[in-house]
């Protein structure tokens, strides 16, 4: 595992478990720390992953956002072990259309966060959604409307965490960034908080335990 993947799975996990009052969140970490580290394909790993989850239901909460974590970790690790092309395969392509409906948006945004580190540059929502998403151009018009809430809302990137909160409780439960528009608009409003930042993004949140998980995922991903 990359040293930003790895402190990014321990972030969550020990976060979320923290607010709950989990206690069994350290046995946790170090089953999925063991998935993300056995030499497997990527199919039987997100097997693994599954069972874990399953095993440890109270954090059911955080499955697809670390399947997300997991191909992130099989496209910066796993893969190198594979022909180079592998990702152009017949192979791949039949593994993307059966897990096509796993993970979450959050991907874009560690792919997003990875190209900024490439080139140097601090991440910003609207570069994100314009030069990554390309969510203005006619033909990347099924990002746009994925993303809707979030291009009609992106004002809030300069806003308190309150208000950001106060206007995730009004967007569409059926959005599919629905349960990410507060973390995600937060974490593009600051992307490194302090503990003092945190307390009151936590104060603000109506699920604390997931809201606070996914920040700190985000940060710390983009931070190590």
């Amino acid at each position: 595992m990359e040293a930003n993947i790895k402190a990014a799975v321990e972030a969550g996990v020990l976060n979320y478990g923290k607010v709950d009052g989990i206690s069994t969140a350290p046995e946790f970490l170090e089953k999925l720390i063991q998935v993300f580290n056995t030499d497997a394909s990527y199919l039987e790993k997100l097997e693994l992953l599954d069972q874990s989850f399953d095993d440890y239901p109270l954090f059911d909460e955080l499955r697809e956002v670390y399947v997300d974590l997991l191909l992130m970790n099989f496209f910066s690790s796993d893969v190198l072990k594979l022909e180079d092309d592998y990702l152009d395969s017949e192979e791949w392509e039949a593994i993307e259309d059966e897990t096509i409906d796993r993970g979450t948006e959050l991907l874009n945004i560690f792919l997003y966060l990875g190209e900024c580190k490439d080139d140097e540059i601090e991440p910003e929502l609207d570069d994100f959604l314009k030069e990554f998403l390309l969510v203005d151009e006619d033909e990347f018009q099924d990002e746009h409307e994925i993303y809707e809430d979030i291009i009609a809302n992106q004002i809030l990137v300069d806003s308190p965490y309150a208000e950001i909160a106060k206007v995730a409780k009004g967007i569409n439960p059926r959005s599919e960034v629905y349960e990410l528009f507060y973390p995600v608009m937060s974490f593009f409003g600051e992307l490194n908080p302090d503990e003092k930042q945190f307390e009151e993004y936590t104060a603000a949140s109506s699920n604390k335990a997931f809201d606070l998980a996914l920040y700190k995922v985000l940060s710390t991903y983009y931070s190590k």
